[in-house]
């Protein structure tokens, strides 16, 4: 898990690449599950939700508001071809204000 950091209402990009073979392959099906410090848990499907965004063969976003400070968790995962998934977190730190 890798994380960064980051303020209180900054738009954080969280991105995923899919690939097999080194190729890069559009999953069958593609999640994306988000937690909040607070711990409320958001999950987005690829065509049915419009915030689950693909820029290009196997490359897959969520742009998130970190709307409030702490640690976050994220998780994007594929099924079918390209199966696989992967994690990350990032910290967003309290404003001074």
């Amino acid at each position: 898990m890798s994380k960064n950091v980051y303020d209180v209402g900054d738009l954080v990009r969280c991105t995923a690449t899919f690939a097999t073979n080194g190729t890069n392959v559009d999953p069958s099906a593609v999640t994306f599950k988000k937690k909040t410090p607070s711990g409320t848990t958001t999950t987005l499907t690829y065509g049915t939700d419009a915030a689950l965004v693909k820029s290009a063969a196997g490359i897959y976003y969520v742009d998130v508001s970190a709307t409030e400070a702490g640690d976050w968790s994220y998780r994007f995962a594929a099924t079918g071809t390209g199966q696989s998934a992967e994690e990350h977190q990032f910290r967003v730190q309290p404003s001074l204000f």
